[in-house]
């Protein structure tokens, strides 16, 4: 049995206790790494919005890349582990949380689910491994919530598509070594390629002066005539539907990160009004401090249920893309305020990267807008439980 007296943090309705041994094992472990390898450098990272990666090395050891998908040298890992891993990784720190999403998530999400047998086998081993890196280009500079109406196109040559357009926002974009593009081909349908690099004719600029998420890099990227031999279409993308359904998967994954940096948050709060002392008392024995502290934990409590029944549900391949949606709206929107309330908490010491707390303050922000603003999503809900799409 794995000793769980080692602290998991906040558990105020015993919702650990409910994990396996392998899916604690897998967050014990994650968080190990994150206690000793990303809290103490990732400020600087982060500061000079550079990319980590020593931190990406000393994470392929860690095994957890690519988990979930079945075979070609992944590691086995429930969903339940799956978010967990997210989630600990977000609580050191929310860039290596998307680095990995976009990895593991959407570009080898795409190509196990999506993906020919050769596809899979060519990539899925070394992408778990990150001797290689993935990306995956679906937004473009016109179309972020409306990506169904994407123009990057792909028209057949022979042997060969030929791929035009622009895509933004696209994590890993300067860094791949292989791109799932997303395209629409003559018939107009939606279509994925694999983009090898370097490819002639594929451009990408990092983007400068985010305010969050600085510890990775997103990309604007421009295909000019970007040839793709015709195998390196992913056979199983024929529609916008099978783009859906990887998202479903990664919108998930998002409600786990943001749980992440709520967690952090919250215990950063709760250590730091322990053991702050003003007019000779503890800040927390204050009773308007209590109250705070209380309703952050509130919304962390409700935030680790919507995120084990969301794992449980994937187990079973019962969770659609509106509940998926419906856990991403809740959990990002809990997560700014939870994170809002540590920064206030902290008073002046709040903004100092040393805290964390104003990093995670940044980074919540992109969380609770990539893969579908709050808009969409309650759009997406409101769809599914009216049975009227109301997008326009």
């Amino acid at each position: 049995m794995i000793d769980v007296t080692r602290t998991l943090g906040p558990d105020y309705f015993l919702v650990w206790e409910e994990l396996s041994d392998a899916e604690l094992d897998a967050r014990l472990r994650t968080r190990s790494f994150v206690d000793e390898h990303v809290l103490p450098t990732i400020d600087g990272y982060w500061e000079r919005a550079e990319f980590p990666w020593p931190l990406i090395e000393q994470l392929a050891a860690l095994e957890v890349v690519g988990g979930g998908i079945d075979g070609y040298g992944c590691p086995e890992l429930s969903p339940v582990a799956r978010g967990l891993v997210q989630m600990e990784l977000a609580r050191g720190d929310a860039s290596l949380a998307t680095f990995v999403g976009v990895q593991s998530g959407l570009s080898m999400g795409s190509i196990a689910l999506l993906g020919s047998e050769e596809q899979k086998r060519q990539w899925l081993p070394r992408l778990a491994r990150l001797e290689a890196i993935g990306a995956f280009a679906l937004t473009e500079p016109d179309h972020g919530s409306d990506s169904v109406s994407l123009e990057t196109t792909a028209r057949r040559e022979g042997d060969v598509y030929v791929l035009d357009g622009a895509k933004r926002w696209i994590g890993n974009g300067s860094i791949a070594d292989v791109v799932v593009v997303w395209a629409r081909v003559e018939d107009g349908s939606v279509n994925g390629f694999l983009v090898e690099r370097p490819a002639a004719g594929y451009d990408a600029e990092v983007i400068q002066g985010k305010g969050s998420l600085r510890a990775v890099w997103q990309a604007d990227i421009r295909l000019d005539g970007v040839r793709v031999p015709a195998e390196n279409r992913l056979p199983g993308a024929q529609s916008f539907r099978d783009v859906s359904a990887v998202l479903t998967e990664t919108r998930a994954s998002v409600a786990w990160a943001a749980l992440g940096e709520a967690t952090a948050a919250y215990e950063i709060a709760l250590a730091y009004t322990s053991s702050r002392i003003q007019f000779g008392r503890p800040l927390c024995s204050f009773q308007i401090v209590q109250n705070r502290l209380v309703r952050m934990l509130d919304e962390l409590t409700s935030m680790q249920l919507y995120c084990l029944q969301t794992g449980r549900l994937s187990e079973t391949g019962r969770l659609t893309g509106p509940m998926a949606s419906l856990a991403k709206l809740h959990n990002t929107r809990k997560a700014r305020k939870v994170i809002a309330e540590a920064r206030d908490l902290l008073g002046g010491n709040g903004i100092l990267l040393e805290r964390h707390v104003m990093r995670h303050l940044a980074d919540i922000e992109a969380l609770h807008t990539y893969e579908g603003t709050e808009t969409i999503q309650t759009l997406i809900v409101g769809r599914e439980i009216t049975g009227i799409a109301a997008f326009a």
